[in-house]
């Protein structure tokens, strides 16, 4: 996590393609005035940090720009657009136009000549062709038994579903209108937060575990808490005070809720950073990460894990003493080690 400008720090401290996904939401013109930090924000910066963006995407990344636009002497300004054709510009694909459904009511402004804007643009721009879609399946189909149906050929002629016939599944693919409750700004103390939930299933599509999630946007630090949850490496940035400070203690409290414990029977002497320390060639590939995953998903208890990653270890080798390693989702694969009895001996 980055303390300062987004534009500053990705030029300084991002090297190319070192990006995999970047799930963020950038000021919506002048919508919210986030404790007076919008002075600057102009064509020429967003522009910049588009084409930053582009740099520090790895070939085949993503980036969901989460957007919404202000309406101004009676006309919405289309700044959503001109970023997304920018993007294009930039050398980005356009790869989906989505749209999150909020179902309520959360602008600013009145309602007396216009219907309520109820939604925002989640623009989903690749560099190339995407690396990852892990498609959520969770939409309930209204009927059930056999597909069918016809596609319509370009020359205006018909043609059978290559799925005709085949067993139509309880749940198929979601839509790219995504219905998720907005999150009132008092929950976390910033006044734009989005919900857990929307980037949790943009991580969940656009990346898989281990993979790098950068937030320029940091805000209250949804993106940077759910990417470690969803076991995955965290970069944020944030520029306010006060909101990195928010985003700081939720992204501490995600590590400690995704944090397990391995077993190893070797005696482990870290330095005091962490980032300084090496494991032995030996040990170092032991507990499978999808494994540990897998144990933090289920909200398991704190597991002594084998080579395997099952959870009845007998790993002392008759020592009667076992090395615990803190194991991180996301953020490195482990932490600080403990070396203590060995819980089957000791039963």
């Amino acid at each position: 996590m980055y303390l300062g400008d987004c534009l500053e720090v990705m030029r300084d401290m991002l090297s190319d393609g070192s990006v995999d996904l970047t799930v963020t939401s950038p000021p919506y013109d002048n919508l919210r005035t986030y404790n007076g930090t919008l002075n600057d924000w102009t064509p020429e910066k967003w522009q910049a940090v588009i084409r930053e963006l582009f740099r520090v995407t790895t070939q085949g990344g993503v980036v969901v720009w989460i957007v919404a636009d202000a309406t101004i002497n009676g006309s919405e300004t289309g700044t959503s657009f001109r970023q997304a054709l920018y993007a294009m510009d930039c050398g980005f694909r356009l790869h989906d136009t989505m749209i999150w459904n909020k179902g309520s009511f959360t602008g600013v402004g009145a309602l007396a000549t216009r219907y309520a804007p109820v939604f925002e643009f989640m623009f989903v721009w690749s560099k190339g062709a995407p690396a990852t879609f892990n498609p959520l399946k969770d939409r309930k189909n209204k009927v059930a038994g056999k597909l069918g149906g016809r596609l319509r050929r370009a020359d205006g002629s018909m043609r059978q579903m290559s799925t005709a016939g085949k067993d139509r599944a309880e749940y198929g693919q979601r839509f790219a209108i995504w219905d998720i409750p907005p999150v009132g700004g008092n929950r976390t103390g910033h006044p734009a937060p989005f919900p857990e939930a929307l980037a949790r299933d943009h991580i969940l599509s656009w990346s898989n575990p281990g993979d790098t999630v950068f937030d320029p946007f940091l805000g209250s630090g949804t993106t940077g808490k759910m990417a470690l949850l969803e076991g995955r490496r965290f970069i944020g940035i944030e520029r306010v005070p006060n909101y990195f400070d928010i985003a700081r203690r939720r992204i501490e409290d995600a590590q400690r809720q995704g944090r397990l414990f391995a077993c190893f029977p070797e005696q482990l002497t870290l330095p005091a950073r962490t980032e300084d320390a090496t494991m032995p060639e030996r040990i170092r590939p032991e507990v499978p990460e999808e494994k540990a995953i897998e144990h933090a998903r289920r909200g398991d208890p704190p597991a002594h894990l084998d080579a395997a990653g099952d959870a009845d270890c007998e790993r002392c080798q008759g020592s009667g003493r076992i090395t615990l390693i803190n194991v991180h989702l996301g953020g490195g694969f482990w932490g600080d080690a403990d070396d203590q009895p060995c819980p089957e001996c000791c039963e």
